[in-house]
């Protein structure tokens, strides 16, 4: 029979990881893992406030359907045991690499989908003073693809500053949420000038119906206003991409399913991560090849990854070895 553990762990961040809504200096991840019969199966998850989330909440809900998965619960039936959110991805990722070590088959075959191969990923740069935000580029200004935290104003000053730095990056922004209807076209056309190929969430997600009504002069992405596929069709006159996470969707099962409804509405797509070790970015892989922009840079901000982590050549991710996952 299944048997299920679940630790939590922390990693410390090189540095300060900051964007518009505060800062932090480690990551927090709880992971789950499946034992049966000699196989064993593990999944990361990262417990975020912004969604009501935190320690003690994840680990109260993985405890709440712990004799469900020890009596035998797959993944089809887990999507209607806990919401979309972090435990269950923690808990469907152990599934999907269980049912890997188990079978001997790799997930991205058992997913349907394509061998993951090198991709390239954002690096990011954290939200600071337009200086130091300048140091900061200059340092990554040979990553071939930017990530620019921002928080809503002096943006403009920031975005110049960072193009300033890192003439040749591609820059996608992230406000997280920051801006305002008041900023928000001031905002975009500083963006444009600076060449930006994708700005993230500016609005709240409460208020993005204003993006309706504006030119996006710059393709706009969803990050907090979409988790799963509940809603997507609502997003289609507010945005032009969605930022798929797996601890918002609740795991690469459904993550899979909103990455295939997303693209018949016509949307980009992005894979992106919280900030987190190899574990967490190695289900999110199998999404690389569909999407334009891959954000899957947690294990380059910690001051240390897990011993067996993903390969990364500057800002090229080489696939996951089966000892860490699928």
């Amino acid at each position: 029979m299944p048997l299920l553990s679940i630790s939590v762990e922390r990693f410390p961040i090189a540095g300060r990881f900051v964007i518009s809504r505060g800062a932090k200096t480690e990551a927090m991840v709880v992971m789950a893992t499946i034992e049966d019969d000699g196989a064993r199966g593990r999944g990361e998850c990262v417990p975020y406030a912004r969604y009501g989330e935190s320690v003690e909440t994840v680990l109260a809900q993985l405890a709440s359907v712990r004799y469900a998965i020890e009596a035998g619960a797959d993944r089809a039936r887990l999507q209607g045991l806990l919401p979309a959110g972090a435990a269950r991805n923690a808990l469907d990722c152990a599934l999907w690499d269980l049912e890997a070590k188990r079978t001997g088959v790799p997930a991205y075959q058992i997913a349907g989908q394509h061998a993951p191969s090198p991709v390239t990923t954002a690096y990011t740069i954290s939200v600071g003073t337009p200086r130091d935000m300048a140091e900061a580029a200059a340092k990554a200004r040979n990553r071939p693809l930017l990530k620019i935290k921002l928080a809503g104003e002096d943006d403009g000053a920031r975005i110049r500053e960072v193009r300033r730095a890192a003439p040749d990056a591609s820059l996608i922004v992230d406000a997280n949420e920051a801006w305002t209807q008041a900023n928000l076209e001031r905002n975009l056309h500083a963006c444009a000038e600076a060449g930006v190929r994708l700005v993230e969430q500016p609005l709240p997600s409460q208020h993005d119906a204003a993006l309706a009504a504006i030119d996006h002069i710059i393709p706009i992405c969803a990050d907090e206003s979409v988790h799963d596929r509940t809603g997507l069709e609502a997003l289609r006159n507010r945005y032009d991409a969605i930022n798929v996470k797996l601890d918002k969707t609740g795991g690469l099962t459904e993550a899979l399913a909103l990455s295939e409804a997303a693209e018949r509405l016509g949307f980009t797509l992005m894979v992106g991560c919280m900030v987190a070790t190899s574990l967490s970015m190695a289900p999110a892989l199998l999404l690389a090849a569909r999407a334009r922009f891959v954000d899957l840079d947690g294990p380059l901000i910690l001051a240390a990854d897990r011993a067996e982590g993903l390969a990364y050549e500057g800002s090229v991710i080489r696939p996951a070895k089966p000892a860490l996952w699928g």
